[in-house]
C-alpha cells in the first residue's frame, strides 16, 4: 500500500512540471497582423506581395470611382484610425487624403507617398482645340502603369513596412526581392511584345497613359477626355477624326470604368480600333493583379497593333 501511494504522489508532483514546460507551445499568441490601409487596389496588391501573412490591408477604393473626386465613407475613417500605415499614390492623385487623415485622428499613423522620387511627366496641350488641360498641375499621377516606376513605390511600400514591423522585416526584404525580380521579367516579356510593331501611335481615352507611353515607346497623338469629369467638345472630336484619318493612326486606347460611346463613335468615323483596357487591377478578367494587369494591357493593344 505504500508503494502504491507513493507512485501516486510521484505522478502528481510531475504532472504540473511536465505542463508548465509544454505551456508556451499551446497558449502562445499569434502576433497580430500589421493593419495598413492604401488608397487603390494596385497598393493593396503589392503590400500583400510584401507583407503575406504578416499584413491585413484595406483599399479605400475599388477602382472604379474616379480617384480626384472620391468621397470617404465612415467605414474609410475607422480603417484609418486602426492602421498603423496608409499609402497612397500622391502626385496630386488623391487630393481627399489629407482631410481624411485629419478627421481619423490617428496620431500614430504614418502616410507614405509612394510616388516619391519618381519623375513625373507634365500633361502636353492638346493640339486640337481644347485649352483647359488635364488639370494634373503637380505632373500626371498616373506613375504606377510603368513597371519601372511600379518598382520603386513596391521599394517604398517595403521600406516603409520593415521600419514599423521590424520583427518580419527578412520576410518583407526577401519577397520584396522575389516580386521585383518577377516584374523586370514581366517587363522584358511585354516590351517584346511591342518592339516590332512598326505603327506606335495611338490615341487615349483619358490621360493616364504618358508613363506606360514612354516605357513602351508610344505615341499619344491625342486624348478624348482632356479633363476629368468633362465631355469632348464638337470641335475636339472633328479634330480627333482629322489627326487620326491624316497621321493613320488605327487604335484607341479605352478603359473599362469609362463610357465607350465616344470612342466607338471614333471607330466608326475612322475604321480604327479600339483596345479596351484597365489601370486598376481587377478591372477585366484576368487582371487581379499588377502583373495580370501589365500582362493583359500590353497583349491586347498588341493585338490591336497587329490588325492595322
Amino acid at each position: 500500500m505504500c508503494r502504491l501511494i507513493l507512485c501516486v504522489l510521484l505522478i502528481a508532483l510531475a504532472a504540473p512540471f511536465e505542463w508548465s514546460a509544454s505551456a508556451p507551445v499551446h497558449v502562445a499568441a499569434a502576433a497580430e497582423p500589421l493593419n495598413v490601409v492604401v488608397t487603390l487596389p494596385v497598393l493593396k496588391d503589392w503590400v500583400q506581395q510584401v507583407g503575406g501573412a504578416h499584413v491585413r490591408v484595406v483599399s479605400l477604393m475599388t477602382g472604379y470611382e474616379s480617384e480626384h473626386t472620391y468621397s470617404p465613407k465612415p467605414s474609410d475613417l475607422v480603417a484609418v484610425r486602426k492602421a498603423a500605415l496608409l499609402f497612397e499614390v500622391g502626385a496630386g492623385l488623391e487630393v481627399w487624403v489629407t482631410s481624411l487623415v485629419k478627421n481619423a485622428g490617428n496620431a500614430s499613423l504614418q502616410v507614405i507617398t509612394t510616388s516619391k522620387d519618381i519623375p513625373l511627366i507634365h500633361d502636353q496641350p492638346e493640339p486640337t482645340g481644347d485649352a483647359h488641360g488635364h488639370g494634373h498641375q503637380a505632373g500626371n499621377p498616373h506613375v504606377w502603369l510603368d513597371p519601372s516606376s511600379a518598382a520603386t513605390m513596391v521599394q517604398h511600400i517595403f521600406n516603409a513596412m520593415a521600419t514599423v514591423d521590424p520583427v518580419h522585416a527578412t520576410d518583407y526584404r526577401t519577397n520584396t526581392t522575389t516580386y521585383l525580380r518577377t516584374l523586370a521579367r514581366v517587363q522584358d516579356e511585354t516590351l517584346g511584345l511591342l518592339k516590332q510593331l512598326p505603327n506606335r501611335a495611338i490615341i487615349v481615352h483619358h490621360p493616364a497613359w504618358p508613363y506606360f507611353a514612354k516605357r513602351y515607346d508610344l505615341r499619344i497623338a491625342g486624348t478624348i477626355l482632356t479633363q476629368p469629369g468633362g465631355e469632348p467638345s464638337a470641335r475636339h472630336l472633328h479634330s480627333l477624326i482629322e489627326t487620326i484619318k491624316r497621321d493613320h493612326i488605327r487604335v484607341i486606347i479605352s478603359e473599362v470604368q469609362l463610357n465607350q460611346k465616344v470612342p466607338q463613335l471614333l471607330a466608326r468615323e475612322t475604321g480604327a480600333h479600339i483596345a479596351v483596357l484597365t489601370t486598376l487591377p481587377g478591372g477585366l478578367p484576368g487582371t487581379e493583379t499588377y502583373l495580370d494587369m501589365l500582362r493583359y494591357n500590353v497583349l491586347q493593344l498588341a493585338r490591336a497593333l497587329e490588325q492595322t
